[in-house]
């Protein structure tokens, strides 16, 4: 697909709503809840009803498939293919324009916000002006991250986006540079001040809205990225408070496992049953139809991950590297199952589910393994949502876990002093795993410039965030390569890749109106696609 930039989508001279549309009351509350209302459920691109186009969480998925720990096992049906494979990345495809259209998007409903509140809201504006700096600074970190080819603490002088805001103009668009990596951050944590301040006190009505402790947090990620260690740690120590991390029983369960907010998730986006991404295409057009396989195929017959053969998979060697004490290992199938008959396999995947004989024959008449499916993420709505999909896609998902603050913690103070930083990460793991001793997951993944430390900590993340839209910013962030062609692999064949170093796959496209119109704005080279798969190898 021809790309539509976003001069397309130029916002208006002054960016944001005047009156008399301000004016209406209650006119400001809706354009506040429309930022975090449309982030899940809605098609962002035209309208459609595209597979894949079901919001912000379509990311997810589309990240995490260009590195090694998500595994698509059956190319077909392919609308998330061209992440996996490595292929349509370049600045005139449907994938740049995606990624702009959507969320430059976001973005504009933010600015439209801040720049009816003014510099210094009135009280009542004041919650939801933090509330559009807040998510400004979320998505601009997010396109940040995606479009520089270095990590800020690495190389502040790499280009990331233009900046548009309530004050850029028609004129300005056509000569927007890209920020340094250390202009951008210098905005989005000027926007989390600002949202901090407005946010003091406020009482949030969910855990879709953000509050302060959620400023905290992203003040966390944005600190890690920038190199600031004392203050990640600072910020992710604040935002801890109020949350506990998620035992066995939440994390393993069979009817919440993450489809319901819990005393974890400190920020999430929920799909509802009025949703068009749940009305339209069955129900297809969403998250819960690729990441959630228990959809009964007689009185539903939907799902992608269930019934139409594409189930996201963990990797082989990142599974068989989780020690069996460690009870995240119980939200992926063994690869056991696959050497086993029939009658043997049903009998196992009861580990698993009330309903092996649906997940058997899925994988059966859809020709891909059973081992390494994933049941991390549940349907919702119990019985009634397994036998439904337009109750059982009914999901939240997860956009900030306190997990993460503990991970970001331990990070921040190893980069300081790293037997702390052992020490914290060592308490956060025995809360997965009561037998972890530190120093068993040092895998490099051919980066031997990281410390064995950062190494360990890269494994936690990997493992406790897998499916949530982590792996390729991971990567990006510790500088670290792929290995997808290994013994046992269950990576497709032709597209077994390995890189030494980060893949430049991983660094977006501008797409190409962009820069046909924007005579200031440069871009990155298109991917160097890998012809075939890479030789095996045995050491990580």
């Amino acid at each position: 697909m021809l790309a539509v930039g976003c001069i397309k989508e130029t916002f208006p001279q002054t960016s944001y709503v005047t009156s008399p549309q301000s004016q209406v009351p209650g006119a400001f509350d809706r354009f506040v809840e429309a930022i975090y209302s449309t982030i899940a459920g809605f098609p962002n691109y035209g309208g459609r009803t595209d597979a894949n186009d079901f919001g912000y969480t379509r990311f997810f998925i589309a990240w995490d498939s260009m590195g090694q720990d998500v595994v698509q096992p059956t190319l077909t049906n392919g609308w998330f293919d061209s992440w996996y494979t490595i292929r349509g990345l370049g600045p005139t495809t449907g994938n740049s324009q995606y990624a702009w259209t959507i969320l430059y998007g976001h973005i504009k409903a933010c600015s439209t916000v801040i720049g009816n509140a003014g510099e210094e809201p009135d009280a009542g504006l004041m919650a939801g002006a933090g509330i559009a700096h807040f998510f400004r600074a979320f998505f601009y970190m997010d396109l940040a991250q995606m479009f520089a080819n270095k990590p800020c603490y690495v190389d502040g002088n790499a280009e990331t986006v233009p900046w548009v805001d309530e004050n850029t103009t028609i004129a300005d668009l056509y000569d927007n540079p890209r920020l340094t990596n250390t202009e951008m951050f210098a905005k989005i944590i000027a926007d989390l001040d600002k949202a901090e301040t407005f946010l003091a006190g406020y009482k949030r009505p969910d855990k879709c809205t953000p509050d302060v402790a959620c400023v905290y947090g992203l003040k966390a990620r944005a600190y890690l990225l920038m190199g600031e260690w004392a203050k990640a740690r600072e910020y992710a120590k604040k935002a801890q408070s109020g949350y506990t991390i998620m035992n066995e029983d939440t994390y393993t369960s069979w009817e919440t496992g993450f489809n319901t907010p819990n005393s974890s998730w400190m920020l999430a986006t929920t799909f509802k049953s009025d949703n068009p991404c749940i009305q339209n295409n069955d129900g297809d057009s969403s998250f819960a139809s690729w990441m959630c396989m228990e959809i009964n195929p007689a009185t539903s017959g939907c799902g992608y991950a269930a019934n139409y053969g594409r189930p996201i998979q963990i990797d082989r060697h990142l599974y068989e590297t989780v020690p069996a004490s460690d009870f995240r290992k119980k939200c992926y199938v063994d690869f056991a199952l696959n050497e086993m008959d029939e009658a043997a396999a049903i009998e196992a995947l009861k580990a698993y589910t009330n309903h092996p004989d649906w997940i058997y024959t899925a994988a059966d008449g859809n020709g891909y393994p059973l081992g390494g499916i994933n049941f991390k993420f549940r349907t919702a709505g119990g019985e009634a949502g397994r036998n439904n999909q337009y109750i059982g896609f009914v999901v939240a998902v997860p956009l900030m876990r306190v997990e993460e603050m503990y991970l970001i913690e331990a990070e921040a103070a190893g980069r300081i002093n790293e037997a702390e930083g052992i020490n914290l990460l060592t308490a956060f793991a025995q809360t997965r795993d009561p037998e972890y001793t530190y120093g068993t997951h040092n895998e490099a993944y051919f980066n031997t410039s990281t410390s064995a430390f950062l190494n360990e900590v890269w494994w936690q993340r990997r493992i406790e965030f897998w499916g949530e839209g982590m792996a390729t910013k991971d990567i990006k962030r510790l500088q670290k390569g792929v290995i997808r062609s290994y013994p046992g692999t269950n990576h497709v064949e032709t597209n077994r890749y390995n890189k030494e170093s980060t893949p430049d796959w991983m660094n977006f496209c501008i797409v190409q109106t962009e820069t046909n119109y924007n005579k200031s704005c440069t871009n990155n080279p298109e991917p160097d696609y890998p012809l075939k798969d890479s030789p095996e190898v045995t050491s990580f």
